[in-house]
């Protein structure tokens, strides 16, 4: 019996597996099939860290510190009317559909700038945008969504008094009928360097761009009604070189951190060069006598930002290349202005060009100029055209009389009709005299984006709200 004792203490490591080893077996398959499973389940990639760094303008944030679910509400008052944008971001700032739809998106006509000497009624002209936009917010989240009011170049030309009395009036609309979360800078009218640099948040975050090299980015022009905005990322060389503003001016370069990446973004307001508000600078070339930019048989008067211009057609009719003549004279494309390395027009540095260039997104007015006058299609939210196809339609505007226009162009508003020659001349002269592309590069229109399954407007308000929900 000692002796058995004995040789029982001093077993081997081997016959205690085999004594034990139904347990063993018993313990390690589910092991072995855990460890199977971690093996095959695939890794973090470099895409999941960057989107998970998702920093917008300099400000951190990360899915962590944000709820599952995180809406915006972004109005756009801008010259020609106000909308008004709601999105909603899962934590990872991806798009959540609302509805069929991957944003709420209403609009309505005139602008706040339509009431200037009215600032009461000028904010009670967004009270049917707000409640419909608040609604579509679930009611327990609405003292966490934040409301932005960006007035655009419009409420810029009616002057600081005219323009701060609006914006108080709708800082007080927003604190009396509404739950939404208001903070201090909420109400604003937009420098154009932030208007032109949110549209390139928006256009390439769509596209899936953000994260990439600056020159995997596209580049943006945005043609609103009263300034028209560039934007394009650029080196950190250019971005250095950069001139320095002149006091009172924006600095041409903005430096954003976006998805882990920095980037230098030129970019640049031109107020007054909006599409309405040029039709105003091109009637001023000619002193208060017919303007060859105005389609034959037409006989009245331009009102734009609290003027009135005379608009009517020379006897002989409109014509093209005199109408080019006085586009070029309004624009300001004189060598003698430009006293960097290269210009754009009226004096304005053109950010060296390069990579971020290469492919331009045009918006706004260029899509519904074309649309209208028939070569693209309204109902797809992208086309690819050349600036020459603006000159070819404008041949066509310019050649028509009054009467004929609805039957030519039956797609182009009834207001419109008059300055439909001038329009395209302008659109055309501004991309090829104005920002440099050659009239046979290839450019694209662009409404929506799609995104996913949806398409979404390409505007600047989604810039505005990756901020807002990214902010701490």
């Amino acid at each position: 019996m000692t002796a058995k004792r004995g040789i029982g203490r001093h077993e081997s490591l081997a016959d205690k597996i085999q004594r034990h080893r139904s347990i063993l077996l018993v313990i390690s398959v589910p092991v072995v099939l855990i460890a199977l499973v971690l093996l095959l389940m695939p890794g973090r990639s470099a895409t999941d860290a960057v989107v998970e760094e998702y920093t917008v303008l300099n400000r951190k944030g990360g899915p962590n510190s944000r709820p599952p679910k995180n809406y915006a509400v972004v109005f756009d008052a801008g010259s020609s009317g106000s909308r008004v944008h709601v999105y909603c971001f899962d934590k990872n700032l991806d798009l959540i559909p609302l509805g069929n739809e991957l944003e709420l998106f209403l609009q309505l006509k005139p602008g706040l700038s339509a009431y200037p000497t009215d600032p009461r009624q000028a904010a009670n002209s967004l009270v049917s945008l707000l409640d419909k936009a608040e609604s579509s917010v679930p009611r327990e989240l609405r003292p966490k969504t934040p409301v932005r009011v960006g007035a655009t170049a419009g409420l810029r030309t009616l002057g600081h008094e005219a323009s701060e009395n609006i914006l108080q009036a709708v800082k007080e609309l927003l604190r009396d009928r509404s739950m939404l979360k208001t903070e201090a800078n909420a109400v604003t009218v937009l420098d154009g360097t932030q208007e032109g640099s949110y549209q390139w948040v928006t256009i390439n975050y769509l596209l899936r761009n953000l994260g990439k090299p600056y020159s995997d980015t596209v580049g943006v022009v945005d043609l609103g009604g009263g300034s028209v905005q560039m934007a394009y990322a650029i080196s950190e060389e250019d971005a250095a070189s950069a001139p320095k503003p002149l006091e009172g001016e924006d600095a041409y370069v903005r430096e954003m951190y976006l998805k882990g990446r920095k980037y230098f973004l030129y970019v640049h307001s031109y107020l007054h060069y909006g599409l309405l508000a040029a039709r105003a600078e091109i009637l001023k070339v000619s002193e208060d006598s017919n303007n060859p930019c105005i389609v034959t048989g037409y006989d009245g008067t331009y009102k734009y930002g609290g003027e009135e211009l005379k608009a009517a057609a020379l006897q002989s009719g409109a014509s093209l290349d005199e109408c080019r003549r006085f586009t070029i004279n309004a624009l300001k494309v004189n060598d003698t202005l430009c006293t960097h390395m290269k210009c754009t027009f009226g004096g304005v540095w053109n950010g060296g060009r390069g990579g971020g260039q290469k492919n331009m997104f045009v918006a706004s007015f260029f899509f519904d100029r074309a649309a209208e006058a028939g070569f693209v299609d309204p109902k797809q939210p992208v086309a690819t055209v050349r600036p020459i196809d603006f000159e070819k339609a404008a041949k066509k505007a310019c050649s028509m009389k009054m009467e004929e226009g609805k039957s030519k162009f039956p797609r182009v508003e009834e207001d419109n009709l008059p300055y439909l020659c001038v329009d395209l001349v302008y659109q055309y002269t501004l991309l090829v005299d104005g920002f440099g592309l050659k009239p046979t590069q290839t450019i694209t229109l662009v409404k929506k984006v799609k995104y996913g399954e949806h398409a979404v407007e390409a505007a600047w308000p989604l810039g505005s709200a990756i901020e807002a929900v990214s902010s701490p």
